[in-house]
């Protein structure tokens, strides 16, 4: 501890004001785009992945398996999703990404691309894949 107040040194806080930071501009293309947040990250998690169980794609989206159930019924009736019976499983349902859902995605993967280089510019290309390194290690990736 740095001796100064909690939240200048807490991990949790500053992953947090870390994470604001990178997305509060973002988010108005995602919006523009026609999205929320959450349907953001659906598309982005699926669009250049095999397809994911819901329980999966949950964890991917960090959120409740409900939620996502029902959003990924609703993505789907949009179009942008596919369902399919997993054939190991016949009680799971796999979802992807459909080509409608991918080409909606496309320009914002894009843009967050370079929203992040934009956010990471104060840092040495050493120190950003470091620091990607350290939080995929804490992520248990």
């Amino acid at each position: 501890m740095n001796g100064g107040r909690f939240v200048d040194d807490h991990l949790g806080y500053l992953l947090g004001q870390a994470n604001h930071a990178l997305y509060k501009n973002f988010d108005f293309h995602v919006r523009k785009a026609g999205l929320s947040a959450i349907e953001w990250r659906v598309l982005a998690a699926l669009h250049d992945s095999p397809p994911l169980t819901v329980s999966q794609l949950a964890h991917e989206v960090l959120a409740k398996q409900p939620t996502v159930t029902k959003l990924v019924q609703r993505m789907a009736e949009q179009g942008w999703l596919t369902l399919q019976a997993d054939p190991a499983d016949q009680r799971r349902t796999l979802v992807g990404a459909s080509a409608t859902g991918r080409r909606l995605v496309r320009p914002l993967l894009e843009k967050a691309r370079a929203h992040e280089s934009e956010m990471l510019r104060a840092l040495a290309a050493s120190e950003q894949a470091a620091l990607k390194k350290l939080l995929a290690k804490l992520a248990g990736r």
